[in-house]
């Protein structure tokens, strides 16, 4: 389901090091000195110290008045490019943002990075609950969203168990499905229904509603679309939402679709 944890045999430790510093400094918002990075990078403050000056001249961190570490923002335009490259054609995203707009329901577009479920992109609607996590990137709790539980539906049995085995079936409220079997169930119903769908499972409140937009190949070429809203709504409108995401589907699919090369005849 996702490339081996264990290091190459050509790992470069350097890189591997200074990649471990950023992420350190990416975990406290308050900034960090170069002793304390040192301390949990497990590496010397002569180390430390010279990778953050390499870090900070290219940006990727930032040494604030009082001597502390931020991050830079070189790690912004980083994750901007990695949005964009995430998201696919242009068109996508601006599917995602009609649906939103004609819904009012936040919209968001899913597959597989690297094995995970990930949303490629977002389109906020102003009817729906804001939760910081659902941006671009997020790849947990497939087994307690929409999203998550469209795309593990295109998988086979055995690969969903190896995939909950791997990424675990956190409880993010007391109405997240903790088992396989549960799941399984579950994903079923929403077959039969013709889109998935979970209440208050990922967050209090929060519901969410999801169909598969390309549902083969590669996993990396599977894509699915689902929208969030308040927990009332999905229960008043789950008809009517279904054709919504079913036509948004349809637009996506169109948008992701590479078009047929020209046909060129020999003169």
């Amino acid at each position: 389901m996702r490339e081996s944890a264990v290091p190459p045999s050509d790992l470069v430790g350097s890189v591997a090091r200074a990649l471990r510093v950023l992420e350190v400094v990416g975990e406290s918002p308050y900034g960090l000195t170069t002793k304390q990075i040192a301390r949990r990078c497990d590496i010397t403050v002569a180390a430390a110290y010279r990778m953050l000056r390499t870090l900070a001249h290219t940006g990727y961190v930032l040494r604030r008045e009082d001597g502390g570490y931020m991050l830079g923002l070189a790690v912004a335009d980083r994750f901007r490019e990695l949005v964009v490259a995430m998201r696919g054609p242009a068109e996508v995203g601006e599917v995602l943002r009609r649906a939103a707009a004609d819904t009012g329901y936040s919209h968001y577009i899913a597959t597989f990075v690297n094995g995970r479920v990930a949303i490629a992109a977002a389109a906020e609607g102003p009817h729906s609950p804001y939760v910081e996590d659902l941006l671009p990137g997020f790849d947990d709790g497939a087994h307690a969203t929409a999203l998550g539980k469209s795309l593990l539906a295109t998988l086979d049995p055995r690969q969903r168990a190896q995939y909950l085995r791997e990424q675990g079936m956190r409880a993010y409220t007391q109405a997240t499905l903790r088992s396989p079997q549960a799941l399984e169930a579950d994903l079923a119903a929403g077959l039969r229904r013709g889109m998935q769908v979970e209440i208050g499972q990922f967050r209090p409140g929060l519901a969410c509603a999801g169909v598969t937009v390309i549902g083969s190949g590669e996993l990396h070429q599977r894509y699915v679309v689902a929208c969030a809203l308040p927990a009332a709504d999905l229960m008043k409108k789950a008809p009517v939402l279904r054709e919504n995401l079913m036509k948004t589907a349809q637009g996506l699919a169109r948008a992701l679709t590479p078009a047929p090369a020209p046909n060129v005849t020999a003169a």
